[in-house]
């Protein structure tokens, strides 16, 4: 039988503590019914006994203290709440415990923003990690030695997993039903709670807003002219001069400050500004893409789908209300 460590972190999102935990039971109980053994021990592993959450709106009662748990074979992180600073020191008592478990053998999986918390361990240093594409930027800034893959619904590296944003962790806990107890029971769960089964991206929800938390005033104030002219004949050359800033030393900083080239924050620049007006507009796809600066159909379609996952025409249906009716 699987031990898997729910963990009861201060500060945690409620429904991503009481949603595994009663997803990972509903199996045991699929299985009880077919005449066979349950898969999985859950316990709800905190510094306390009882954690308040949400300013005193729920209280968790925790299974066990962490310090009594020795061993387990799978830890999950919960998504946080709040400042991620502080979610991080409040909770700092689970980190070695965390390293620990995983030096002998447990996984661990990070739900949403639950992955600042995994971050902290060290765990992901070199490897790849998913969260929500809201804070990616703050993860990048706070942990420049993980690569943010924020359009990723599920990442998965040597045993330490993590899941995109809101709802992303159901996805990931169909991943982890699977891989402990089979395919078979991952789509009866699947079914059972109306989760959407292997949806691999988080990208047709992304809201791209560049990152500007960095202290490079010129690359600052570059992004603001691509936001400003991005229907323009925009190209690098064309910004390192207009800063005055030679070519090569022009796209290192601009990468290192915004984690995009200039050619991508231009792309996705134009891409954002031709989703808003797919949501909110009756224009055509050929219309929206002249609009937004494109006058290659080929080239605006491609470059669409590599952002959102999507066509623009999928987008389209999907988003505004107009062209699904």
């Amino acid at each position: 039988m699987k031990q898997i460590s729910i963990l009861v972190p201060f500060e945690a999102v409620p429904s991503t503590i009481v949603d595994p935990r009663y997803i990972f039971t509903t199996v045991n109980q699929f299985l009880i019914k077919a005449g066979k053994e349950p898969v999985f021990d859950v316990r709800l592993v905190g510094l306390a006994k009882q954690v308040s959450l949400n300013n005193g709106a729920f209280a968790v009662n925790c299974d066990v203290l962490m310090a009594d748990v020795k061993k387990t074979d799978l830890i999950v992180i919960p998504a946080l709440s709040g400042d991620m600073k502080s979610a991080i020191e409040i909770n700092a008592a689970f980190i070695p415990w965390i390293v620990n478990q995983h030096k002998k053998g447990a996984e661990v999986a990070s739900f949403c923003l639950g992955a600042f918390l995994l971050a902290s361990t060290g765990l992901l240093n070199g490897k790849s990690c998913s969260t929500h594409w809201f804070s990616a930027n703050e993860f990048r800034t706070m942990f420049p030695e993980v690569t943010m893959t924020e359009g990723s619904i599920i990442t998965e590296v040597e045993g330490l997993y993590s899941s995109g944003g809101a709802s992303s962790y159901m996805n990931l806990m169909l991943h982890l039903i699977e891989k402990y107890a089979g395919r078979e029971l991952s789509i009866m769960a699947a079914k059972f709670f109306a989760i959407e089964i292997d949806r691999k991206s988080q990208s047709p929800f992304v809201m791209f807003n560049g990152q500007k938390k960095h202290e490079d005033e010129p690359i600052k104030l570059a992004q603001e002219f691509i936001e400003q002219h991005y229907t323009d004949k925009l190209s690098v050359d064309l910004l390192a001069d207009k800063f005055a800033i030679g070519r090569r030393h022009f796209e290192r900083r601009f990468k290192k400050a915004t984690s995009n080239t200039p050619a991508e924050y231009i792309q996705r620049v134009k891409i954002e500004a031709g989703k808003k007006l797919l949501e909110n507009s009756s224009m055509n796809i050929t219309e929206v893409m002249y609009e937004v600066g494109y006058t290659d159909t080929k080239a605006f379609r491609t470059a669409f789908k590599k952002i959102t996952g999507m066509s623009p025409i999928e987008y389209k249906q999907k988003y505004n209300r107009q062209a699904a009716a």
